[in-house]
């Protein structure tokens, strides 16, 4: 689980894009944003939710960076806001542990 945070942690983004992020992670709703962005299935625990959402973000942040046509920067940033959320919502976890 450390892992999963440091590698959190380590991502590198332009401002912009963590600002736009961290206004919209008051408004973040598990049940409604996380199951839109998943897609599939009933919804798994942070930690399993994050590991997905690091590689869809991955996904995306490489379209940015190759300037693709198809790249959203409103995914982008709702992918972030789960992140944020997703790793916030795992801090009591690992304070139990």
């Amino acid at each position: 689980m450390h892992d999963i945070l440091g590698t959190l942690q380590a991502l590198r983004r332009p401002p912009l894009l963590i600002r736009a992020a961290r206004i919209g992670l008051q408004d973040y709703r598990r049940e409604v944003h996380l199951r839109r962005l998943l897609r599939d299935g009933p919804l798994p625990q942070s930690p399993t939710a994050l590991v997905r959402l690091l590689e869809t973000e991955a996904a995306l942040d490489q379209e940015r960076r190759l300037a693709s046509t198809g790249y959203s920067p409103a995914r982008h940033v709702e992918v972030l806001i789960a992140m944020m959320a997703e790793a916030r919502d795992m801090t009591p976890l690992l304070l139990e542990t």
